[in-house]
């Protein structure tokens, strides 16, 4: 009775803090960490005792594949390079940067101990900063940087604990600790890979949107335990599973699962990320009495923290500079391959390149798959081009490294014999609640200070006509094959094609229809929608439009497409109850 009332009490106070954080403009997690810290202290307030590896691999696992499903994976292809930089080499400096200041600060406390500290407060958490810049309009490409460090950079701190971790027990080599990072990178690939594969095409046979959401539930399980029984990295193959099965899913999964799907995922995801912070802020008063029981004072426990807490933030922003500045030279290249790019293209539209490469039915093959390569290649030096960070991206991107709640559930994952382990935690989570709350309350102001400009709503609009003018040849390509269909139907469904791509899809009361070309409507209406799904698949592949208009779309047809697949079930049921 007492853990009911205790989740009880913390969904509704999760979703009374998450409401009043909205209408005061902040980000939820920081009030939810301020409520935990006040309730903390609350005489008879509960305490749970969680263990850490239920935060590691049971909460864990489910928020970075929630995240990971809705990255397009052509953004996060594009942005490789920044990601890497940020969740992989900014993840090791900090840890050897603040590995070697606890091992000075810290009497009696070895290098191993030391480094794993350094790992545990190395990740950021990109929950508070996107959930601010999405408010403040920042631009695509920042977000998509923020949320790949976010997915990525667990993985790469998750692994240096645990190389850490068992330098406990006996020497371990730079040689070792690297190889068994590419160990755990390249397996942990392989398995998200085949998850995500293999997922979309089992789920495909489902015909049940509650079915379907169901299995989705465990397959963040299904890729973390391989991938951590192998000893690769479990949260990297979460990772790729994720980003695999959402670029997958629109090809193989019925919309309405997907809307289903979505819609559960985004509940399940909100209580798991509101419920760590607020465990987070709880966990205070606990942690200082167990820290009143050692060697080290509380106070200097607490100096310790805020000092690695100024550390940190000053690693991120020393790496930030050079890492913008590499961008700046990206897109200098970009700039100089365009015209050779440009002039490809050219000549693959007027045919000077038709006689390249093998003849016959392998040749034109060969010729699709080059006219797909350079499509893509000119996208990607437009992204380039167009979406800059620049210096006022660079200063965001610098002041958003917080630190969440998986930084105290890692700390508490170090071995009970480590010297001031209860002192260890509390630095950790002062280095998390202060970057969390600093950093967190003061970005809306660094935003609004350096202007950052949002994406370009002109070029938007005009990603979204260019796409509609791709599905209505997708259009006119299906009714020119409709001769089965009757003339009135073939009319509407064109009219309520036009209509769906200029409007965004306006309600239309198909109940006026005459009841005999009812199916006929519903079965030209969703080869249609098909059609378009293909083209926009296509798209999304060669990334020629931005993201935000492929979602736009992406959504306009699945509300469609779920609603008449509704209808045609109703009316299936209908003819069969007639008939029986």
């Amino acid at each position: 009775m007492e853990l009911t009332l205790v989740l009880v009490i913390g969904v509704i106070s999760i979703v009374a803090v998450a409401a009043f954080s909205e209408r005061l403009g902040l980000a939820a997690p920081l009030g939810l960490v301020v409520v935990g810290m006040a309730l903390s202290s609350v005489p008879g307030a509960p305490h749970p005792d969680i263990a850490p590896e239920w935060i590691l691999a049971g909460v864990l696992p489910p928020l970075l594949y929630s995240a990971a499903v809705t990255m397009p994976v052509v953004d996060f292809r594009r942005n490789i390079r920044p990601i890497t930089g940020l969740a992989v080499l900014l993840v090791v400096v900090t840890t050897l940067g603040t590995g070697w200041l606890f091992h000075r600060l810290l009497p009696g406390v070895g290098w191993p101990a030391a480094l794993a500290l350094g790992a545990v407060i190395s990740p950021t958490d990109a929950v508070a900063a996107t959930s601010v810049g999405r408010r403040l309009g920042l631009p695509n490409r920042l977000l998509t940087v923020l949320e790949g460090e976010g997915l990525v950079n667990d993985a790469s701190a998750l692994v240096l604990l645990r190389s850490a971790t068992a330098a406990f027990a006996g020497a371990v080599s730079v040689w070792s600790v690297t190889g068994k990072f590419l160990y755990a990178v390249v397996v942990a690939v392989a398995v998200g890979l085949v998850v995500g594969l293999v997922n979309v095409r089992v789920r495909a046979l489902l015909k049940d949107a509650v079915l379907n959401t169901a299995i989705s539930f465990v397959i963040p399980f299904v890729a973390f335990v391989p991938a951590e029984e192998s000893g690769a990295s479990g949260v990297l193959a979460v990772v790729v599973a994720g980003v695999v099965t959402g670029h997958r899913s629109p090809r193989f999964l019925r919309a309405q699962d997907r809307i289903a799907e979505a819609t559960n995922w985004r509940t399940l995801s909100f209580l798991l990320e509101s419920g760590m912070f607020l465990l987070m802020g709880l966990s205070v008063k606990p942690l200082v009495d167990e820290v009143r029981d050692g060697g080290l004072s509380a106070q200097r426990a607490l100096g310790i923290g805020l000092l690695a807490a100024v550390v940190v933030i000053v690693l991120r922003m020393m790496c930030t500079a050079p890492l913008v500045a590499l961008l700046h030279i990206e897109q200098r290249r970009a700039a100089d391959a365009k015209p050779r790019v440009d002039r490809m293209r050219e000549d693959l539209a007027s045919g000077r390149l038709s006689d390249r490469g093998p003849a016959g039915a392998r040749g034109e093959k060969w010729r699709q798959h080059f006219t797909h390569r350079v499509a893509t290649v000119s996208a990607d030096l437009e992204f380039v081009l167009n979406e800059t960070l620049g210096w006022r991206g660079g200063v965001v991107l610098a002041w958003s490294g917080m630190r969440g709640a998986i930084t105290v559930a890692a700390a508490q994952t170090l071995p009970q014999d480590t010297p001031y382990r209860p002192q260890l935690i509390l630095i950790a989570f002062v280095v998390a609640t202060t970057t969390l709350l600093l950093q967190g309350l003061s970005l809306p102001w660094v935003i609004r200070a350096v202007k950052v400009p949002a994406d370009d709503p002109v070029r938007l609009r005009a990603d979204y006509e260019q796409l509609a003018d791709e599905f209505r040849e997708a259009v006119l390509a299906v009714l020119d094959d409709s001769a089965p269909y009757d003339t009135r139907v073939i009319e509407r469904v064109r009219a309520d094609s036009r209509l769906l791509l200029e409007e965004d899809g306006e309600d239309r009361d198909r109940s006026a229809y005459d009841a005999d070309l009812r199916d006929q409507y519903l079965e030209l209406r969703l080869r249609i929608l098909a059609a378009e799904n293909i083209r926009l698949h296509g798209a999304r592949s060669r990334g020629t439009y931005a993201s935000a208009a492929l979602d736009r779309a992406q959504n306009t047809i699945d509300v469609e497409t779920a609603e008449l697949q509704q209808l045609d079930g109703a009316t299936g049921a209908a003819r069969d109850g007639q008939r029986s």
